[in-house]
């Protein structure tokens, strides 16, 4: 039996999570993903072409108030946290409510989700949504090209 999982995300990291570590994971199945901070995403899909063939259907998004009530209505085994930029509190909060509703709780192995390059790269990261991210990452490549 496959263990049923969520991933709990922002649209970004939770579906990098999904590709690289279990989408080709015949032992997992994952059931929804949840998501906020991305405005009119819940109520739709992870798309079944990018879902891999034990997904033919895609995989449905919710919104993450429905957590609970998705655990509950699916006997979910675990939840995946997959977002990068939340403070501990949030994380904390989120793992409570859960593991009160019956669910593990669960985060990626880094190297499970990494990707190797034969180039060298570079990273641009921040603590939260809204740090300006996309402005540096545009400077930078002005400045590398």
């Amino acid at each position: 039996m496959r263990t049923k999982v969520i991933i709990a995300g922002a649209a970004g990291r939770d579906f990098h999570d999904f590709n690289t570590a279990l989408r080709d994971n015949d032992q997992v199945e994952v059931v929804a993903f949840t998501a906020t901070q991305i405005p009119n995403i819940e109520g739709r899909r992870y798309p079944a072409a990018l879902s891999g063939p034990l997904y033919p259907e895609g995989i449905p998004i919710y919104p993450e108030s429905d957590l609970e009530k998705l655990i509950k209505e699916n006997d979910v085994d675990a939840v995946y946290f997959s977002y990068s930029d939340v403070p501990h509190e949030y994380v904390m909060h989120l793992a409570s409510r859960v593991l009160a509703a019956g669910a593990g709780f669960r985060f990626m192995n880094p190297r499970q989700t990494m990707l190797k390059s034969s180039k060298p790269l570079v990273s641009v990261c921040a603590v939260r949504t809204g740090c300006g991210k996309s402005q540096t990452s545009r400077h930078v490549l002005d400045v590398l090209q």
